[in-house]
């Protein structure tokens, strides 16, 4: 029975299918605001941040190397357009 639990545990631990669907939200709405001819420069600041939360806990719940590795890459990329996003009002 403790066996059976810590596999469940374990198994919807490591299950970041909803992470992968709001971070595929939060990119199109990113996506959107850069089309806007609105000013957009918080939409895409908090954007970026909720971004940001659904790698970390992809990042936290994952054992892969491979996967570790496109974290850290998205992690990266994510600083780089941060960085943009504070020059656009």
């Amino acid at each position: 029975n403790r066996l059976v639990q810590e596999i469940t545990y374990y198994a919807i631990r490591s299950d970041f299918t909803e992470e992968i669907t709001r971070l595929e939200a939060h990119l199109d709405r990113l996506y959107s605001a850069l089309r806007s001819r609105k000013p957009t420069g918080s939409i895409l600041n908090f954007t970026l941040q909720e971004c940001l939360r659904e790698i970390n806990t992809i990042g936290s719940k994952n054992d892969l190397l491979e996967i570790s590795q496109i974290v850290i890459d998205f992690k990266e990329e994510l600083e780089r357009i941060r960085e943009q996003v504070q020059n656009v009002e």
